[in-house]
């Protein structure tokens, strides 16, 4: 009467807006079968004389007769719904769809949710993380942007100010859906990459942006890989 533990691999957008998932699930059942077996064995103490006022306990294996039965293999179709919010690691428990028993109760199917890598999003909780790539122009002058959600719906990013690479901003209410509460959303999480151009550029330009960028020379070594920071 063993558990059954199966992996259920699902999308980040399954978990977004919740789905139906059907499965054919082949379980060992128990039929008749011909002639009897011993079953509902037990241990217990047996006395035995051994002569006038002496004893002997021993413990010894009784059991019972039962018919026989055998154990044939059944489709079994079940339907899993992928709750919206749901994590890694949650369980939905089919009860008796496990381990066939002899003499008990057959054991439960337990499927576990498992999230499949995302190539645009990163789940923490209930919180989403992306990374965006902009060029060195929009970095300096500002940009406007939109980023296509899970569900299908457009995020719009703004900004006017300069970006740096790594700088991050929030979007509240942009994250996944709270598996206890589906009306709260977690917060998605935006990182700005910064596209150099490549190439020469003309001693003019050179001058003409060092002009207008009006920035010393930096030059801060330490160990990023550390958690360190520069002091600037």
């Amino acid at each position: 009467g063993a558990n059954i533990v199966i992996p259920l691999w699902v999308s980040l957008e399954e978990l977004y807006v919740g789905n139906f998932v059907e499965l054919t699930h082949n379980k060992p059942v128990m039929k008749p079968a011909r002639g009897t077996r011993k079953c509902n064995c037990r241990q217990e103490m047996v006395t035995r004389s051994l002569g006038p006022g002496r004893f002997q306990m021993t413990q010894q294996q009784v059991c019972d007769d039962c018919p026989n039965v055998k154990f044939v293999s059944e489709e079994h179709n079940l339907e899993v719904e992928v709750e919206p919010g749901m994590m890694d690691g949650m369980e939905h428990k089919f009860h008796g769809e496990g381990e066939p028993h002899m003499d008990g109760e057959p054991g439960d199917l337990l499927l576990q949710i498992r999230t499949y890598p995302h190539s645009q999003f990163e789940r923490r909780g209930d919180d989403l993380y992306t990374n965006v790539t902009i060029s060195l122009t929009d970095a300096l002058s500002g940009f406007e942007l939109s980023i296509e959600h899970l569900y299908g719906h457009m995020v719009p990013v703004s900004r006017e100010k300069i970006t740096w690479p790594g700088a991050r901003i929030r979007k509240k209410g942009e994250g996944m859906p709270n598996y206890e509460n589906n009306n709260l959303f977690g917060t998605l999480y935006i990182t700005f990459d910064v596209a150099f151009p490549k190439g020469q550029i003309s001693e003019k330009d050179k001058q003409a942006i060092s002009k207008m960028l009006d920035q010393d020379p930096i030059n801060s070594v330490y160990n990023g890989l550390g958690g360190f920071k520069p002091s600037l």
